[in-house]
């Protein structure tokens, strides 16, 4: 009877000691797939990884902290800030990146609607690629349908911009991401797109500019080609920056 190698260079011991981002990164390599901070990776994460890269994480946060001299023993405020911060990252604020996206029913357009749809302000929360600080803002969605249009629940707009933000981001690139899934998920004539957000990396750090926002928009379809309907788009958004 052969009994299973328990040396140093046994492949089952070697995979246990693996830690699982390598995995996931030799998964990525293995399919020729990309890992930027605003891609998606859910499909190349497998049962049980994500509790485990949540260790990983809070042994290597814990690590940050150590090198930035903070007494995480001695001092009961940072004694659990290591796995707190590990559960924020892959838990919450960058849990776009880790998990499928949001299951949404899409109908017919049974009624042939053919009106301009705006859905907003939708509150949209990310943080940035450059420094991970956060960026939290609002965003509009005009929809023009046609005959084939799909119709989703207007909650639904709110859960794909969650999912998209949920990444570390650029504003520029989260528009054109979250553009691109609801024009695969709905086939308009045309659609709009319109988002303005609040940066800490320049009011937190940097220029400490607490006021600055940034606007910037995406326009597709016959919203590009149409200048009155994107005027009328544009006019019946509410006043930006009211709050």
């Amino acid at each position: 009877m052969l009994m299973k190698s328990n040396t140093p260079d046994s492949p089952a011991l070697h995979d246990e000691g693996t830690p699982v981002s390598v995995k996931i990164r030799e998964r990525l390599a293995l399919a020729k797939k990309r890992f930027n901070a605003n891609d998606n990776i859910a499909a190349f994460i497998e049962p049980g990884d994500l509790e485990k890269l949540l260790d990983e994480v809070e042994v290597k946060m814990q690590g940050v902290l150590d090198s930035l001299v903070i007494d995480t023993v001695g001092d009961h405020n940072t004694h659990n800030t290591a796995r707190r911060v590990a559960k924020m990252y892959l838990n919450e604020v960058f849990k776009g990146r880790y998990v499928a996206g949001p299951t949404i029913t899409e109908f017919p357009n049974a009624e042939h609607l053919n009106e301009l749809i705006i859905v907003g302000p939708i509150t949209v929360r990310s943080a940035c690629s450059h420094h991970f600080c956060p960026v939290i803002g609002q965003l509009w969605i005009g929809v023009m349908p046609n005959e084939h249009t799909n119709v989703i629940g207007l909650s639904k707009y709110a859960r794909l911009a969650e999912w998209i933000m949920g990444r570390p981001q650029i504003q520029e690139e989260a528009v054109v991401q979250l553009a691109d899934l609801i024009q695969e998920k709905t086939r308009p004539d045309g659609l709009a797109i319109v988002m303005e957000a609040s940066h800490y990396c320049m009011g937190w750090r940097g220029v400490k500019d607490l006021d600055s926002k940034m606007i910037n928009s995406v326009m597709r379809g016959v919203f590009l080609k149409d200048p009155n309907l994107r005027r009328e788009f544009l006019s019946l958004i509410p006043k930006k920056s009211s709050n």
